[in-house]
């Protein structure tokens, strides 16, 4: 740093003293040596102008503000009877930049890391930014594990006072942790501590997570997940103590050592509340997840501290501050805590400001929030507007913040940010299923028609098996209080005969119906909905004896007037990327007298999600279905239940499990049980991306024509994917029979596009 302000006090002082004339009238301004440069650029840099009078201290000024602009190297100043002569010579200028040998990284990446350091194309040359650049770019490489990384850079001089400028870069093995090792504990094994850091030596899938390469970040979060591991188990007085990072000489293998004091194990003795808690005591130590005789566990008093905190932010104190002040026993090793609670001053909300909503009216988010402006603050509310903003299922993201007011102590905004999605789309084209061939389809759907939040759609699909024609609108709020209202047309058409396992018909269908949704809770919404439908049945020589004889008794074309009633409750925190809560549906269908049928199907469907850790999620799925037919009769064959597929049982062909006639062919079932297990995680290196997700799932299920016997379950495993896609969702699977019969029909790989799942 010294020699560079010397040398610039060199180059000051040797252009000052070119000039050593008196002071004198400056008549007129000749700038020479300028190649690139505009004269006008250094007459606005310069601080002289015709008519001034330069001496010793304008002068010194002048250079000063042309070494200042960067643009040059040296600068002279002489004087010519009353002319002042700006002699400068310029710096190069950088025409071209080449990278060779990179491979770690795309060129793109490392030409905007040498822009941040200051190198790019027409910029002005710089020794010291190219030297810079150098170190940048070797730190990128580090990062990555690349310590033997060799960076040979040449600078080639071109016309015009211009400069190529190329990096040679070989970037060597990447250095692998060869081993890391714990100095100081006793109550854990080394493999055991091992098993809960990211960090690890190479093993089959270090080629795929990086696990296996250095980095700081890193090695500081696995340090914070090791004292958290200590801490949760009654370890008050752990402390690591120093860690150490060695690499060979040979810079590929690395060696990392960590020094801990493991301490005692506390056990939690007293628990005090203290300060001014405003809440019952008792209701106070309900929400406190420690317990007398409990090993201490810091999660658990960090939890305990959140639930206080949330509970009196429901009563409008949003700043509570809640302080847990331990006392150490050391001689017989316990830990009691006062929890001093600060309740601070109740607030209110002053306004709920929306931003991000382009298209969607700001009405149709407000009407989803339960905390009103004008009304205190209500942590509990306020999550549940959150959530119920989310399941609109017209946001990627939705954010919610709670800033103080400016200038005032009782009042806080709420500040609503939302990433629009789109919620339309025009669609004709071609799909293809694994057992429906090429399928012609379009549609015109949009779930937030003009921003008002009603959907609407057209659909028209053909395929082998299903043919379907629907118009179908639906005003979620057709009242204030939040009542919806949809109304359906529709003409579906279902063919078997593609599937050689299932029993062959053929079934016409034209009906129109309307829907009425009532919200009884929160989260709690009853559907009533009657239709009146019309259904055409075709039998075939291959058709079950069954299928003959219902038409026989009933008629090819019967009339039916379904009345249908719905129970849903949903309590996910997220309809997109859902990691917590349940899901409930009971649907019930009866034939409404006046019909040419008599039947009723009662199913009721569950969901639970349950997160892991920050990245796994845990889903646990359960259906039952049961249909009959009254006033004797039974249950139409149409109406059957099915399973089999990736709506149930995936590995299995579709709607192939369960009864079956003489020749084998799938005839459905009057009762239908499926379960599933699936653990959810986002997609390496996507982790960001809410539309792609992955699982590995074990499911289980089957219909039944009499008795229930769980002894004929079918059982698979597998992995999937999910997909939100811009065209419809799309949802693959890769799954194994675990428990197949010779009978049954399977399917490894399955998946399906452009349905609800």
């Amino acid at each position: 740093m010294k020699f560079r302000y010397l040398v610039a006090f060199v180059s000051l002082f040797h252009a000052f003293s070119s000039w050593a004339s008196d002071s004198f009238i400056v008549k007129d301004i000749r700038v020479e040596g300028i190649q690139r440069t505009e004269a006008g650029t250094v007459f606005s840099y310069l601080p002289v102008k015709v008519g001034d009078t330069l001496d010793e201290e304008k002068a010194t000024e002048a250079i000063k503000a042309l070494y200042a602009t960067g643009f040059f190297k040296d600068v002279k100043l002489k004087s010519e009877n009353g002319v002042l002569i700006v002699e400068v010579d310029e710096r190069p200028a950088i025409a071209q930049i080449s990278i060779n040998g990179a491979k770690e990284f795309e060129k793109d990446k490392l030409l905007e890391g040498l822009k941040q350091a200051g190198i790019s194309e027409s910029r002005i040359f710089s020794r010291s930014l190219l030297d810079r650049a150098e170190q940048e770019l070797k730190r990128q490489y580090i990062s990555r594990g690349k310590y033997a990384v060799k960076i040979t850079t040449t600078t080639t001089p071109l016309e015009r006072n211009r400069i190529a400028i190329n990096f040679d870069i070989n970037e060597g093995r990447t250095a692998r942790i060869k081993k890391i090792s714990f100095v100081g504990n006793e109550k854990f094994q080394d493999k055991e501590l091992r098993g809960i850091l990211v960090l690890r030596k190479p093993d089959l899938l270090s080629w795929f997570t990086k696990n296996d390469q250095y980095s700081k970040q890193k090695l500081s979060a696995d340090l914070e997940t090791l004292r958290s591991y200590y801490l949760d188990r009654g370890y008050l007085e752990f402390n690591i103590e120093s860690t150490q990072v060695s690499i060979t000489p040979d810079l590929r293998d690395i060696y990392i050592t960590i020094n801990i004091t493991e301490g005692a194990q506390y056990t939690v003795s007293e628990i005090k509340v203290a300060g001014e808690p405003l809440l019952p005591e008792e209701e106070i130590r309900k929400l406190i997840l420690l317990k007398d005789g409990e090993v201490f566990a810091r999660q658990k008093l960090t939890e305990s501290i959140k639930l206080i905190t949330d509970r009196l932010g429901d009563d409008g104190y949003a700043f509570a501050n809640i302080n847990a002040s331990p006392e150490l026993d050391h001689e017989k090793r316990q830990a009691g805590f006062t929890f001093f609670i600060d309740p601070g001053r109740r607030v209110y909300i002053r306004r709920i400001n929306i931003t991000g909503n382009d298209r969607t009216r700001d009405e149709v988010i407000r009407r989803e929030f339960r905390q009103m402006e004008g009304a205190w603050h209500s942590t509990k509310n306020i999550n549940i507007s959150k959530q119920r903003v989310d399941r609109l299922f017209f946001f990627n993201s939705v954010n919610v913040e709670t800033p103080a007011v400016p200038n005032k102590t009782d009042q806080v905004d709420i500040n609503v940010k939302v990433e629009e999605r789109p919620t339309g789309s025009i669609m004709f084209g071609a799909g293809y299923s694994d057992r429906q061939g090429i399928i012609l389809n379009g549609s015109i759907s949009q779930n937030n028609i003009f921003g008002t939040g009603n959907f609407f759609s057209l659909d028209v699909n053909t395929g082998a098996i299903n043919k379907t024609y629907a118009a179908s609108f639906t005003n979620p709020y057709f009242t204030v209080n939040g009542v919806s209202l949809g109304f359906d047309v529709y003409k579906r058409d279902l063919d078997t005969r593609p599937l050689s396992r299932v029993g062959t018909f053929k079934t016409e269908t034209i009906g129109a119906g309307v829907r009425l949704g009532i919200p009884i809770a929160e989260n709690d919404i009853v559907s009533i909905g009657l239709a009146a439908e019309n259904t055409v049945l075709g039998v075939f020589d291959s058709s079950p004896q069954r299928n003959k004889d219902f038409v026989t008794e009933f008629g090819k074309s019967t009339n039916n007037f379904p009345l249908t009633l719905t129970w849903a409750r949903d309590r996910r925190d997220s309809a997109i990327w859902t990691t917590s809560g349940t899901t409930h549906r009971l649907f019930g269908e009866v034939s409404v007298p006046g019909g040419d049928l008599d039947y009723y199907k009662i199913s009721y469907h569950q969901k639970w999600f349950y997160p892991i850790t920050d990245n796994l999620t845990l889903m646990l799925n359960g259906e039952f279905g049961y249909g009959d037919g009254y006033t004797g009769r039974s249950l139409p064959f149409f109406k059957n239940f099915f399973a089999g597929g990736n709506n149930s049982v995936r590995g299995y062909d579709l709607n192939s499990l369960g009864p079956r006639d003489d020749r084998n062919l799938s005839l459905g079932g009057s009762k239908r049980v499926v379960g599933n297990i699936e653990v959810l995680f986002p997609v390496p290196f996507m982790k960001e991306d809410r539309s792609l997700r992955l699982s590995a799932f074990i499911d289980g299920g089957t219909v039944f024509a009499r008795n229930i016997d769980l002894n004929l379950m079918r059982y698979s495993a597998g992995i999937a994917l999910t997909w939100v896609s811009p065209m419809g969702p799309l949802k693959v699977s890769i799954a194994e029979p675990l428990n197949d019969q010779p009978v049954d029909r399977l399917q490894a790989f399955q998946f399906m596009f452009g349905q609800q799942f």
